[in-house]
This record gives structure tokens, sequence and C-alpha cells, in this order.
């Protein structure tokens, strides 16, 4: 079974902003990266099933998409970061920032989650599909579902993963 992953287009806030969970708006190049993903994704052939985060950014490319009854799964939310969301990671600071920074696989933000929790929750998404009836399922989603899919998944260890982050608009594909 195929499980496509696919991130939203770009967003429309200041560079180095925390947004995580909260529904942020889109950059007003979304047509044009859109058309792109939808054509990535066309490659890839029959989708038997669709399923998407509820946050706008991903509710929004699926639908350009055609996929605009794909399920909303809120497993499939990006990580919240509780009170630091829509700070600039610049001005997170302080002794919980020190913990976070220092172990961000284990520690919650302060109000949020840890990433170890998005991994699960992900994880759970995945093991769930993966007994599913469909040869090929497509998600879409966020930079840090893509990248807790690719922790729970063994391509990568998690002190690894955000090296490696596919662009916005773009498609990984996993094998189950």
């Amino acid at each position: 079974m195929e499980l496509l992953l696919i991130r939203h287009t770009s967003v429309d806030v200041p560079p180095g902003t925390c947004y995580g969970q909260t529904d942020v708006p889109l950059k007003p190049t979304f047509e044009a990266e859109a058309a792109a993903t939808k054509a990535l994704l066309e490659t890839y052939g029959h989708i038997d099933a669709a399923f998407t985060s509820p946050l706008t950014r991903a509710v929004r490319l699926a639908e350009f998409c055609g996929y605009g009854d794909a399920v909303r799964d809120d497993r499939l939310r990006e990580m919240f970061f509780g009170r630091w969301e829509m700070m600039l990671y610049d001005d997170i600071r302080g002794e919980e920032a020190e913990r976070w920074y220092a172990d961000y696989l284990h520690v919650a933000t302060p109000g949020g989650e840890a990433f170890i929790d998005q991994v699960r929750r992900v994880g759970d998404f995945i093991d769930e599909i993966r007994c599913g009836p469909w040869r090929r399922v497509a998600a879409f989603a966020h930079g840090g579902v893509i990248a807790s899919a690719r922790v729970h998944t063994g391509l990568c260890e998690a002190q690894d993963t955000f090296r490696d982050l596919i662009p916005y608009g773009g498609i990984q594909c996993f094998t189950l």
C-alpha cells in the first residue's frame, strides 16, 4: 500500500513564525503552487481514499486537487506549540525554551505538545490506514506530520527528520 503525504502550499506569515496549529492564510501564489502539486499528484495514478488535516491550508489544497470530500482527520494536524503559537522563534526564549530546544522530542512546548506526541498520533493514523482496503491513499497535511511519518516508518531517526523536509506543495510517498 502507498501513502502519499502532501504538504500544504506556502503560508503568508512573517518568516520565522511558529504557527503550528493556527489557521494561517496562504500566500497569493496559492493557485500556481497548488496547480504544480496537483500535476505532481496526478503522476501517481488512481487514489483510492483521501484524508486531510482539518486546518484550512491543507483543506484548500485537497479541494484544489479534486478531493473536496477528503476525510478530515485531527491526527493530521501540525504540531501544537501552545503558548508559542504565532510567536517568532527569535522571541521564544527562557528556561522553557532552553529545555525544549535541548530535547524537543520529549519536552512539550508550554501548553502544547512534544514532537513524540505528534509522532504517536501520526503513527496511529498510519497504522489504521495500513489495515484498510486501499492500494493508494493521499493525505494532505503539514511538514511536521510528514516528519513524524518518516520517524514512525523508520525512514529516519527523530533527530535527523527536520534536515530534509519536503518543500511546500511537495509529496512524499511511503510504501506501507
